[in-house]
């Protein structure tokens, strides 16, 4: 209104409040037209999309369920991979719906619903859900390890075991959909405890190789999921001690002591630095040009505006510049066919807006391309005495690009650093967080605490380094070096994996915890030697993860050689041999030492589990089956941890010989050059 109110000058300023309340006027109907087009031809209120989102996803839950339990209970190879490959495309459909649960829970809140029940029944149906797909990916991840089919430890008893898990898939079904409002049935103990003694039978024997811990590692993941499905939802760590100050100083006061120290710093005021400085921009640049047009300049960064991070404005750019060209065309078009009747202009908008909707689900344009290209139609063909149509087409594609230009200028001034460059930072902090995950791995007591800790945090890591891989891979490259898209998303998929095995292993260890409560003094004796175990594991698999940490940060390894040459430091490849990296130079090795290792793991197991057994309480051989449950499923989390530290490593030797073509990458000379370098 201010830009408007500049280009008419003198003529406006009688007519300027009028010229304000149009311009309210016509906001309020196009907020009026919005709320009649989301309850015609039926409400499509965010409650009533979550409660159906949340029904297909129990339902993709389940299917899902029943072809895993189909393909552990497979007679050969197969038949197991046919019912694998089944599921695969559930999963992704799953990740779909869970996210949009995610976003539609978000708007709820918005939505005030008269009844307080209804009010409740739509909390926390996205937690509790996502605290089933957590198996899930466990349950995938046990029947992708499994070396063959069927199981061997099932072979006599395949049919009674296939029948158990069908009824344990109804039962699921049943359990899921009590998360749901609309379903009031529950489950009652009995049932619950019938399907649990029913699972007893087949893992009342213990692992005697790493072969066998898919097996195990299979059952934890069902009685997992059998558990939180029935559990209430859980509260993180973090919710907790945020909302203690509340509780203790009421709302005003913790919101004042909290908000004042933080109210004005850089990473608030930049943000709208830059907003304001693109607008200011935008309109001025759009004035030189054109008097007449420049307020469509200002407009575009206006309802562009984005308080986070916009790495992505060059893509931004592209899909709202093709979107207002494509939309500006059509537009013209309308308006040269119809040129004497204004009612078929908006009739042949019809058919833009069909065009439209398959451009914002596309992936090449997006919703930023799809609303750019509606509203190019649209400011055209709803135009009336504004002079000649192309003249407007084109004064407006100009001013376009004058605020995007203006806009993405700003932003490589404000934020010069790369979304590859951010990529490669948080790649080597996720190793930080992974190593110190590693570190805390014990069977000590209440270590599941710290473990979870730990693990969110590493959580977190992982999903901003997703983002940062995002950026980069629409980021144009220029005079750099192209970003290795393929290399980082493999490693965030071992990262992802890494992830979800660190919060099954706090899993297993918090339910062991439990379960040793019942042996008192004699569990701290039987577990040193499970201890050392994972001590093993943690030398190997910390070590290496410290490596990685360390030569992800180099610019290139002629810089690092420079740098040592500058400061005149000799570095001893005889260090970097000494240390356990030397365990994964030879293939063979690793893998005799990583079986010696579970194989010693196995065998301290076997030992713990017998001393239950032996125990002089009742229930000694559920508490055993329990235990080996447990350990098993400990087992293989570490004997998968070490292959995805593996795998990361061949990730990391093919990222560094990319931006490194010329070099010989061997990870133990360049670690002892760190090393020596930086310590």
């Amino acid at each position: 209104m201010y830009v408007v109110a500049f280009i008419n000058g003198v003529d406006t300023h009688d007519q300027a409040i009028m010229h304000s309340l149009n311009v309210a006027a016509s906001t309020a109907i196009g907020v009026l037209a919005c709320v009649i087009a989301l309850l015609l031809p039926y409400p499509r209120l965010a409650c009533r999309e979550l409660k159906q989102n949340c029904g297909r996803l129990a339902e993709n839950v389940s299917e899902r369920l029943d072809l895993y339990v189909k393909a552990f209970c497979a007679e050969d190879n197969a038949l197991a991979l046919s019912y694998i490959s089944q599921a695969k495309p559930l999963t992704i459909a799953g990740a779909k719906l869970l996210s949009s649960i995610k976003r539609y829970q978000e708007s709820v809140k918005w939505e005030r619903l008269p009844l307080k029940f209804l009010r409740n029944s739509n909390l926390n149906l996205g937690e509790r859900l996502q605290e089933l797909e957590i198996p899930l990916r466990g349950m995938e991840m046990a029947l992708s390890t499994t070396s063959s089919f069927p199981i061997r430890m099932l072979e006599a008893e395949t049919k009674q075991v296939l029948a158990q898990q069908e009824e344990h898939v109804s039962l699921t079904l049943k359990q899921i959909k009590n998360c749901l409002p609309r379903d009031s049935s529950t489950v009652s103990e009995s049932n619950a405890d019938k399907i649990i003694e029913s699972l007893q039978t087949l893992h009342a024997t213990t692992p005697t190789n790493h072969e066998d811990l898919p097996t195990f590692f299979f059952l934890f993941c069902m009685k997992l999921l059998h558990c939180r499905s029935l559990a209430k939802p859980i509260t993180s760590i973090h919710q907790k001690d945020s909302s203690t100050p509340c509780e203790k100083n009421g709302f005003f006061k913790s919101t004042w002591m909290s908000n004042w120290s933080t109210s004005v710093n850089r990473k608030r005021l930049k943000p709208a630095f830059k907003c304001s400085l693109s607008l200011g921009l935008a309109v001025l640049f759009g004035l030189i040009y054109n008097k007449n047009y420049s307020c469509w300049s200002g407009l575009l960064v206006a309802i562009s505006i984005a308080a986070a991070r916009e790495a992505t404005s060059f893509k931004a750019a592209n899909v709202r510049a093709q979107g207002t060209v494509l939309g500006t065309v059509y537009g013209v078009f309308g308006c040269f066919v119809f040129e004497r009747y204004l009612p078929l202009r908006f009739i042949s908008l019809l058919p833009w807006f069909v065009v439209t909707s398959f451009l914002r689900r596309s992936q090449m344009y997006g919703q930023a391309g799809g609303i750019s290209a509606v509203i190019g139609a649209l400011l055209l063909l709803g135009r009336k005495d504004f002079g000649l149509p192309s003249e407007f087409a084109i004064a407006r594609i100009v001013e376009t690009f004058i605020g995007l230009s203006s806009s993405i200028m700003v932003d490589l001034i404000l934020q010069p650093t790369r979304s590859s460059s951010l990529a490669k930072v948080q790649l080597s902090k996720c190793f930080g967080t992974l190593s110190a995950c590693i570190g805390s791995m014990s069977l000590a007591a209440n270590n599941r605490t710290i473990l979870l800790e730990k693990q969110r945090r590493l959580k977190l890591d992982v999903s901003e380094l997703g983002k940062f891989i995002g950026e980069a891979e629409v980021e144009p490259n220029f005079w750099f070096l192209p970003f290795n898209s393929a290399c980082y998303c493999t490693l965030l998929g071992s990262l992802s994996k890494v992830v979800d095995l660190l919060l099954f292993s706090a899993d297993a260890v918090g339910l062991l915890e439990q379960e040793s409560q019942k042996l008192g003094a004699s569990w701290k004796e039987s577990v040193n030697k499970l201890n050392g175990d994972v001590e093993l594991f943690k030398g190997m698999a910390g070590s290496l993860v410290e490596c990685f940490e360390d030569v992800t940060l180099l610019k290139s390894l002629t810089f690092l050689e420079k740098q040592l040459e500058n400061k005149n430091i000799s570095y001893d490849l005889e260090l970097g041999k000494s240390s356990s990296l030397n365990i994964f130079k030879a293939s063979g090795l690793k893998d005799d030492k990583i079986d010696s290792i579970v194989n010693s793991y196995l065998q301290h197991s076997k030992e713990i589990a017998d001393k239950f057994q032996a125990a002089d309480h009742e229930g000694g051989r559920e508490l055993k089956s329990q235990v080996v449950l447990c350990l098993s499923a400990l087992g293989f989390c570490m004997s998968n941890l070490i292959k995805e530290t593996r795998e990361i490593e061949k990730g990391i030797i093919e990222l560094l010989q990319w931006e490194n073509p010329l070099k010989h990458i061997n990870l133990d000379e360049i670690s002892c050059k760190t090393q020596s370098l930086y310590n």
